[in-house]
């Protein structure tokens, strides 16, 4: 999105026109939207102009003419003209649907806690159960959790116990089961659980929780599925290698996908997808899951090749994932993170809430200013497709002026 802020008196006009204005400004709206199998941007050039750039992400799927790439509008209120716009696009393309046509799922009305800055991938029963319970002493318990990264039941081919650690193979796990791993099976202490149905119904009816998410990545893990594993292999998955866009690389190198273009990614069969969510989201709502939050979305723009591109790839899984959302939990009760490309916005039909930023660093404060502005910006647009989601978010007694504010 490019949103120009503009004075009249720099508008064109003919020669009859009335005098214009150097005090009274409007605004110029640039919307780069999906043709077909293809996706635009809008990128800067070494010339100091403005590209668009178009993209299949499969090197099988070429065009040589493309004719709605950018849609362009204008108003006097930003705000509303990106409303007004995101709605137009809305029935012009028929891919997705604006916020006010969407269904919003009940969590967002209560004050939740996501375990991740808390344990990271160590997340257990016992630290969700004493974090529980130091948010009631202090005088604020959640009504909605989410467990996040850390519960499932994974493999690393390339951590060899004795072995040096290669920093980014932690993202190279695959996915080997649908079910918890074993720090959510047995008993825990002085938790009477022995699986996650158990644990969850324990939390809810001990803690007044009134929605339980827990996360999973779009692939499954950050790795997609083991090939080797028995329970995958009903999804056909297969290593394949993420190919990134030059206007990624040319900006800013990630250590994630550094790692998952070198280790590969067991990416599920495109007539495999419902399956596996379906199953997944199946067996989480009978032990009493109430949602998901899906994580690496975008990974999918980098595995277009050899599927019909990114946008068709994009569009297969956000279709089958909320298909499974509104099978299972019913009351859309999904949080989409890390799907900040314009494939994932303007395939979103029923997704209602997303992540509007890069993650919050607690161990960095010099990034927290930096997330705030990110948040806000982006929420102007993310706004109108999806309720934004800023994050999990802590300050310390110094930090407490609120600089959101």
């Amino acid at each position: 999105m490019l949103l120009l802020e503009v004075k009249e008196k720099s508008a064109l006009c003919d020669r009859d026109s009335l005098p214009l204005s150097n005090e009274k400004t409007f605004y110029v709206l640039l919307l780069p939207v999906l043709e077909g199998s293809f996706r635009a941007t809008l990128q800067g050039a070494r010339s100091n102009e403005l590209q668009i750039c178009v993209e299949s992400g499969d090197a099988n799927v070429q065009t040589t003419n493309v004719s709605e790439v950018v849609f362009m509008n204008s108003g006097d209120n930003p705000f509303k003209l990106i409303k007004d716009s995101i709605k137009i696009l809305e029935n012009h393309m028929g891919t997705f649907k604006h916020i006010d046509n969407k269904k919003v799922p009940g969590h967002l009305d209560w004050f939740g806690w996501c375990t991740w800055d808390a344990f990271y991938t160590d997340v257990n029963p016992q630290g969700i159960k004493e974090g529980l319970e130091r948010f009631m002493e202090g005088g604020c318990p959640p009504r909605f959790l989410i467990i996040d990264d850390g519960w499932q039941e994974t493999y690393n081919d390339f951590q060899k116990e004795g072995e040096p650690f290669v920093e980014g193979s932690q993202f190279a796990s695959r996915l080997t089961d649908i079910k918890e791993n074993g720090k959510f099976r047995g008993l825990k202490q002085d938790i009477p659980c022995y699986d996650l149905q158990e644990f969850t119904n324990f939390i809810k009816e001990s803690y007044g929780l009134k929605f339980v998410y827990v996360w999973h990545a779009l692939l499954g893990y950050w790795g997609g599925l083991h090939p080797s594993s028995e329970t995958m292999r009903k999804y056909n998955p297969k290593i394949e290698y993420p190919i990134q866009s030059p206007g990624n690389t040319g900006n800013l190198r990630d250590i994630a996908m550094d790692s998952l273009e070198k280790f590969g990614v067991g990416v599920i069969d495109p007539q495999r997808i419902f399956d596996f969510y379906n199953d997944l989201h199946s067996y989480l709502a009978s032990c009493g899951v109430d949602g998901v939050k899906v994580d690496v979305q975008t990974l999918l723009e980098t595995l277009g090749f050899g599927h019909g591109g990114r946008v068709a790839l994009t569009g297969r899984y956000q279709e089958a994932l909320e298909e499974s959302i509104a099978r299972n939990f019913g009351a859309n009760n999904l949080i989409c993170c890390m799907n900040h490309n314009s494939d994932s916005f303007y395939s979103s039909k029923r997704s209602a809430v997303a992540r509007a930023s890069e993650d919050f660093m607690p161990r960095d404060p010099n990034s927290q200013t930096l997330h705030i502005a990110s948040v806000a910006f982006n929420s102007l647009l993310m706004g109108e497709i999806v309720v934004p989601d800023w994050d999990m978010f802590q300050v310390w007694y110094h930090q407490s002026n609120v600089s959101e504010k």
